[in-house]
């Protein structure tokens, strides 16, 4: 007889540290034989920006976790047998090798951990209304991959014609 699954989703913004192997230990399941955890660090460099020093990111606050919900719905949508599910992201300024984005899932398959995992920090990364500043040697400015901010739907779309 199988465990009964406990269906539930974490997100979070926060000014705090991401624990990353209390988020991988939340997700373990006994109905799960895959968790598949993406953590985004703070890197010494982007493209043209040698030396980078420090990211700070920027939130608009109270749209940010209904969006993450919104995320978190659409992969039980999209893979329903995915367990747990969190999306948790950092705000104020990081130091190097610090995780600033966390996506993690469980589900008892690896494919659909994979696939739910991968679709949720790509949406959130273009739906939630979250912005970097890099600072390195020779300046500081916002990250150079800002974009506009669509909703969920749209990136949907979009996902789509890109295929």
């Amino acid at each position: 007889m199988s465990s009964p699954r406990n269906f539930e989703s974490r997100v979070t913004l926060t000014t705090e540290k991401l624990d990353v192997g209390e988020i991988y230990d939340w997700c373990v399941h006994p109905s799960c034989g895959a968790i598949v955890v993406f953590s985004g660090t703070a890197r010494d460099h982007a493209e043209g920006r040698e030396d980078v020093t420090l990211l700070e990111y920027e939130a608009y606050e109270e749209h940010v976790e209904p969006r993450l919900e919104a995320i978190a719905s659409e992969m039980r949508q999209r893979w329903p047998d995915i367990v747990r599910v969190v999306l948790a992201h950092r705000t104020g300024p990081l130091k190097l090798g610090e995780s600033s984005v966390v996506v993690a899932v469980s589900s008892p398959h690896r494919p659909e951990a994979f696939e739910a995992g991968r679709f949720g920090i790509d949406t959130l990364k273009a739906t939630v209304p979250i912005w970097k500043r890099e600072v390195w040697k020779d300046g500081e400015d916002w990250a150079l991959a800002s974009q506009d901010i669509t909703d969920v739907k749209a990136a949907q779309i979009r996902e789509k014609g890109e295929q």
